[in-house]
């Protein structure tokens, strides 16, 4: 679901128009009937355009360039690490756009840890520790 309205934003980039306030990455088998369903319905309950990509991609297919786009448009990222999390390509590409927007645009990132320990995703232990 793509947000449908717009956000000017008066960062201290003049050169971003934020169509979203936040991009939300998660695993969708991990997390999309649960928690992120929660979390989507609570920011949007709350005022805040919300983008969510409602579809599942299959298996080894590439991330589409509209939500490449949706990435850079939102102000906010929020990623959902889940077991699954990194053994979905399309949840790591997603996850090394919005790092890059992170860096080029200030794009804020924030992280939950959903039934996982923080330091399985640091140190690459467990699920991640296959996955990489």
């Amino acid at each position: 679901m793509f947000c449908d309205s717009r956000y000017s934003s008066s960062s201290t980039s003049s050169r971003c128009r934020w169509v979203c306030h936040v991009f939300l990455s998660f695993r969708g088998e991990d997390t999309r009937k649960n928690f992120t369903d929660h979390l989507y319905s609570a920011l949007v309950r709350t005022g805040i355009y919300t983008f969510r990509d409602d579809n599942e991609l299959p298996k080894g297919e590439e991330i589409s360039k509209q939500l490449l786009k949706a990435i850079e448009e939102s102000r906010i990222s929020i990623v959902v690490f889940s077991k699954g999390y990194a053994s979905s390509t399309c949840c790591l590409d997603e996850l090394a756009k919005i790092m890059e927007c992170k860096d080029a645009i200030g794009q804020i990132v924030i992280l939950i840890f959903y039934n996982i320990d923080p330091s399985d995703v640091r140190k690459q232990k467990k699920e991640f520790c296959r996955s990489f």
